[in-house]
């Protein structure tokens, strides 16, 4: 919103590291511990093969780059579901005592 009168469009604000969704799969799994299995199908034709967005626009304007690496923000991703699911877990609990 404080950008000059010639910025009219959106600017993408993403992470340009690129990886697949088995290896963010594989990471969350060792985060949060346990087993998992993964199910691999084929991309559908019309699937772009790269998605590593281009942010030169947020950088030259903006002066805006990513800060956080995907591991230090899937910490308190997981711990908010954990508490979440914790939270939801005992008003099943007291739902069922009723």
């Amino acid at each position: 919103m404080e950008t000059p009168d010639e910025v009219t469009g959106p600017v993408k604000l993403a992470n340009p590291t690129e990886f697949t969704i088995r290896e963010l799969a594989e990471k969350v799994v060792a985060m949060v511990g346990g087993a998992a299995t993964y199910e691999t199908k084929p991309l559908p034709v019309d699937d772009p093969r790269q998605r590593q967005p281009d942010i030169t626009l947020a950088r030259s304007v903006l002066g805006w780059e990513p800060t956080t690496a995907l591991q230090d923000g899937l910490r308190p991703t997981i711990e908010y579901f954990r508490r979440h699911l914790a939270l939801d877990d005992v008003g099943a609990r007291a739902a069922a005592d009723d």
